[in-house]
């Protein structure tokens, strides 16, 4: 397997790209194994009992995130006051959109996302299989019988 550090970019969009402040939006982990991917992506704000997050993936390994982060419940419990925010260090409450590309193609249908409890969506994601690749057992190609 291949050890060169692999180099991806990541682009933001909405509150993701604006959050200058508090924990970042969109940091992106990916490791890679003979047989898959895994990414980490940091969802700070982004609350998992409200479903306010999707995550699709293309064959090519393309991967897109849309959510949105939610503020001001609190304020909206409350209307008769004004509050004039005097530490900002949160990301700003809206809706966010994170692509980047995993190395290589994918089986999509082979994905399992996990929503952790502390803002982390972690991704596994299956490579796609090459027929007569490492993964096919004798028995499947009868050309190594």
């Amino acid at each position: 397997m291949d050890s060169s550090p692999v180099t991806s970019s990541v682009a933001l969009t909405g509150t993701a790209r604006e959050g200058t402040y508090g924990p970042p939006v969109g940091h992106v982990d990916i490791g890679v194994s003979e047989r898959a991917y895994l990414f980490r992506v940091a969802l700070p704000g982004v609350r998992k009992d409200r479903c306010e997050l999707s995550c699709e993936i293309e064959r090519d390994g393309k991967v897109h995130i849309q959510g949105v982060i939610r503020g001001g419940e609190l304020a909206r419990r409350n209307p008769d006051s004004v509050y004039q925010m005097s530490v900002v260090q949160l990301s700003p409450p809206g809706p966010f959109t994170i692509s980047f590309k995993l190395p290589g193609p994918v089986d999509p249908r082979l994905f399992s996302p996990t929503f952790r409890s502390d803002g982390i969506l972690e991704g596994v994601v299956m490579k796609q299989r090459v027929p007569g690749g490492p993964s096919h057992s004798a028995s499947e190609n009868p050309s190594m019988m």
